[in-house]
C-alpha cells in the first residue's frame, strides 16, 4: 500500500513538473552568463501567467535529449533549449517535429538551423560579431604598446559560439591591419574559469607569457587574470578580453585588470526565447532567426553596462 502510493504521490510530482500549457526550458549547464538568462525567462513567463519548467541537463546530451523527450511526453506547448552539443539539435528538434510542439533554441546556434520549419526558431546573437569585435579592439590595443604575441583560450568545442568565436580571432588576425599579432598557444578547457584558470597557470609554469589573451567568454577571461595574479604577474601588462559582460567581468574591468569584452544581452535572449515560444505555441508566425546584437565594452564605456 505504500509503494502504491509512493507511486501515486511521484506520478503527481511528474505532472505537476511538465504538463500541457506549460513551456519545457533545457539548459545545458549554469554559469554566470546562462544564470542571468535563465532568470529573465522566469520573470518575462512570470510576467505573462506562462507556466515555465527549467531543467539543467549539467553539461551530459543524453541527459538533455532525455529531457526534450519528457517534455514531448508531457504534451508541454513548447520546448526551449541552450544545446550542449550543437551537433545533435537536429534529433532534438526531430522529437519536438514528429510531436507537433514548437522549438526554440537561445543563444546556441543550432547545427539545423535553417531546417527547424514554421514551428521552430533560434534567438540569439550573431556569433561572427563576437569574436570580431573583441579581436579588433585586441588589435587596437596590442598595435598602439607595440606587441604581437596572443593566446586564445576557447570555450567547449561541442558549442557553435566557441568554435565560431574561434574562428572570428583567426580571421581577424588574417587581415593586413591585424596580421602582426601571433597566436602562440590555443587550447580549448571548456567555458569553466576554474579550468581556464588551471590551463593559464600551466601556460606560466612553462615559461609562456603571451601580450594578450584572448579568451571564448568572461569566466575564462577571469580565470587568466586570476592565474596571472597568484603567479605575481601584474594583470595590467597583459591586454585581456572576453565576452558576456558578465558583472564580475565588468568588476575587473573596473579595476584595470580586464581590457575588452563584449556585451552578449543574457537577459534580452531569455525574455526574446520566451515570448518567441508562447508566440510558436499559438500558431503565430515568428522570425525563423531572432538576433540581439553584441556590443563592444571598454573602460570607457563599462559604466553603460553595469547595471544591464
Amino acid at each position: 500500500m505504500k509503494k502504491l502510493l509512493l507511486g501515486v504521490a511521484l506520478s503527481v510530482l511528474v505532472s505537476s513538473v511538465a504538463n500541457a500549457g506549460t513551456i519545457g526550458v533545457s539548459i545545458a549547464f549554469t554559469n554566470t552568463y546562462l544564470t542571468k538568462m535563465r532568470k529573465a525567462m522566469e520573470q518575462e513567463a512570470k510576467a505573462q501567467n506562462q507556466p515555465l519548467t527549467v531543467e539543467i541537463a549539467n553539461s551530459d546530451v543524453n541527459t538533455q535529449i532525455s529531457q526534450i523527450q519528457n517534455f514531448v511526453a508531457a504534451k508541454v506547448d513548447a520546448i526551449i533549449v541552450y544545446a550542449i552539443d550543437t551537433s545533435t539539435t537536429a534529433s532534438m528538434t526531430k522529437l519536438a517535429q514528429d510531436a507537433g510542439i514548437p522549438i526554440v533554441y537561445v543563444n546556441s546556434q543550432p547545427i539545423d538551423i535553417d531546417q527547424l520549419g514554421p514551428k521552430g526558431a533560434f534567438v540569439g546573437s550573431n556569433e561572427s560579431e563576437s569574436g570580431t569585435l573583441e579581436t579588433k579592439e585586441v588589435c587596437r590595443l596590442l598595435k598602439e604598446a607595440g606587441k604581437s604575441t596572443v593566446a586564445i583560450i576557447q570555450g567547449d568545442l561541442r558549442n557553435q559560439a566557441a568554435i565560431q568565436r574561434t574562428k572570428d580571432i583567426h580571421d581577424v588576425i588574417a587581415t593586413d591591419e591585424c596580421s602582426f599579432m601571433k597566436v602562440i598557444q590555443q587550447q580549448a578547457p571548456g567555458w569553466d574559469p576554474v579550468k581556464a584558470q588551471d590551463l593559464m597557470t600551466n601556460w606560466i609554469a612553462a615559461g609562456i607569457k603571451p601580450d594578450a589573451v584572448i579568451a571564448n567568454n568572461d569566466d575564462q577571461a577571469v580565470g587568466a587574470i586570476r592565474a596571472m595574479a597568484a603567479a605575481g604577474w601584474d594583470p595590467k601588462e597583459v591586454v585581456v578580453a572576453g565576452i558576456d559582460a558578465t558583472a564580475e567581468a565588468l568588476s575587473y574591468m573596473k579595476q584595470g585588470d580586464l581590457d575588452v569584452t563584449i556585451y552578449q544581452d543574457a537577459a534580452g535572449q531569455g525574455r526574446a526565447a520566451v515570448t518567441t515560444a508562447m508566440k510558436l505555441a499559438k500558431g503565430e508566425k515568428v522570425d525563423s532567426k531572432v538576433w540581439i546584437p553584441f556590443q563592444l565594452v571598454t573602460p570607457a564605456n563599462m559604466n553603460d553596462f553595469v547595471q544591464k
